[in-house]
């Protein structure tokens, strides 16, 4: 049995979606068990953002590469031809006439299987106790201040502002604050 390997098809922006539920049906009409079939798995790489949106947090699904969506499959020419046919798919992305698969390290760091741990809350909430940041939004625009407290879990720093020439600590989304 062949292995499979995960491969990048390019598509019309906007499309992603419709091209993964073209793949999917070519999946599911395929006979055989999971580990038998060419096409194996299809999916459109996205992540969770939160935004601010008329002054509220917003969590929104974004991709993480528009334009493209990744097929887990054993390369040979019916399913090259297969995957081609479908209707918004563009190409394959590779040098040349052939398609290149991604490296393992890729497809871990797109699926989340390495597991960082706290360098990923790291990432999530980009301030550190001690910095100096200014308030971007919220009652107190404009306001300097210092991190004290970071709460990766609620998403919110204390930081302390001078409020009338007096050291006051106030509670804020991270989303509301700027780094110096």
């Amino acid at each position: 049995m062949l292995e499979a390997k995960w491969y990048a098809v390019q598509s019309y922006s906007g499309h992603e979606n419709k091209v993964q539920k073209l793949i999917q049906r070519k999946i599911d009409d395929e006979l055989g068990e999971a580990d038998e079939k060419e096409i194996r798995e299809v999916l459109v790489p996205t992540q969770e953002v939160t935004e601010i949106r008329n002054g509220k947090r917003v969590t929104v699904t974004k991709r993480l590469y528009p334009g493209y969506v990744l097929v887990r499959m054993v390369l040979n020419e019916r399913t090259r031809h297969a995957v081609n046919d479908i209707q918004g798919v563009i190409k394959f992305v590779g040098a040349g006439a052939d398609p290149q698969p991604l490296r393992q390290e890729e497809v871990n760091k797109i699926l989340g299987i390495e597991v960082e741990g706290e360098e990923e809350q790291d990432k999530a909430i980009p301030f550190h106790p001690g910095q100096v940041v200014e308030v971007t939004a919220g009652p107190f625009t404009d306001f300097s201040g210092t991190v004290q407290e970071v709460f990766p879990d609620k998403g919110k720093v204390k930081v302390q502002v001078s409020l009338f020439g007096r050291p006051t600590s106030v509670e804020l989304d991270f989303t509301q604050l700027q780094g110096y």
